[in-house]
């Protein structure tokens, strides 16, 4: 399960790959849809073809609700697998309210693996490894250029990474031979553009808030997304001024993953009179939004990036 699709399709990929080594030759695909008949699950289990006698069975569950039918399906499942055959459940990403006791079950019956998105930090050493695969590597300048031009589109990425390989079998990739040949693909997310600005990038804040722009999102989500996490420094600056440790407000102030390292750092060199002067700006740019006041919302919400970047 999980929300970076390329990562789950060649996690199932390589597990089918295995399990036809071993001669589990048969496979069969169960969707799950409106008006699924769970009984087929029931029927899946206990059946095997008179030529093959060990199979892979796929669960693929697209809205990873199962129902209470399903639930009770996926239960027995994981208490009483059947012989000889590879399960494969397929769900996309489940929320902790999602995970209910049929997940639970299979947790404990199986091998869960979280498809997770490949961050920005994780994404140089993902493609120097999809490099070295072909016999190829990079130099940090051309390295950094790639990253920059595909940045959140992980499956374009990897068709990226797969021509290089076709035009140039073997050797180092310099930023002269990218230039013309990469695709700019990157794609962005409000939900990531904090990371950018919490860690003092002022270039690639712009970018994304170009990036953004250009794929027509609302400024008013992006507006949000500033002013959300300005208000979560101030916070923040509040209870470490109380005593208390980052960690112990992380549930608090919603701070997971990248974020919880990067706030209080950010907040030592942003400082609180510049977090409330971009409050400040935060507001010009929703009169903006509404038409209150003069101004282009996207330009004052880049000056509000460089601000917090800088």
């Amino acid at each position: 399960h999980g929300e970076e699709a390329l990562v789950a399709l060649e996690a199932a990929d390589l597990i089918r790959a295995a399990a036809r080594q071993q001669a589990y030759l048969e496979r069969e695909v169960l969707t799950v849809e409106a008006g699924f008949d769970w009984s087929s699950l029931i029927d899946a289990m206990s059946s095997v073809s008179l030529f093959a006698s060990r199979k892979v069975l796929e669960i693929r569950i697209p809205s990873g609700r199962p129902g209470v039918e399903g639930a009770e399906a996926l239960t027995r499942l994981a208490e009483h697998p059947p012989e000889d055959t590879v399960t494969l459940v397929l769900l996309p990403k489940m929320e902790r309210q999602q995970q209910g006791k049929w997940f639970q079950a299979l947790e404990k019956a199986a091998m869960v693996l979280h498809a997770a998105p490949i961050d920005r930090q994780a994404l140089p050493g993902w493609i120097n490894r999809r490099l070295q695969a072909q016999g190829l590597s990079m130099s940090a300048e051309a390295l950094t250029f790639f990253v920059d031009r595909v940045e959140g589109n992980l499956l374009a990425a990897r068709q990226e990474v797969d021509k290089l390989g076709l035009l140039y079998p073997q050797g180092e990739l310099t930023l002269e031979m990218l230039r013309d040949l990469v695709a700019n693909v990157a794609r962005f997310d409000v939900f990531h553009l904090s990371e950018s600005w919490l860690e003092g990038d002022a270039a690639r804040a712009l970018r994304m808030l170009e990036g953004l722009e250009a794929e027509g999102e609302a400024p008013v989500l992006v507006l949000w997304s500033f002013s959300e996490d300005v208000r979560m420094l101030l916070r923040l600056r509040q209870g470490l001024k109380e005593g208390r440790q980052v960690r112990d407000l992380s549930r608090e102030l919603r701070l997971w993953g990248n974020k919880q390292r990067l706030a209080e750092p950010a907040l030592r060199r942003i400082g609180a009179r510049r977090l409330m002067q971009a409050l400040e700006t935060c507001a010009r740019v929703d009169r903006q939004i509404k038409g209150v006041e003069q101004g282009e919302p996207w330009r004052t919400l880049k000056v509000l990036a460089h601000q917090l970047s800088c």
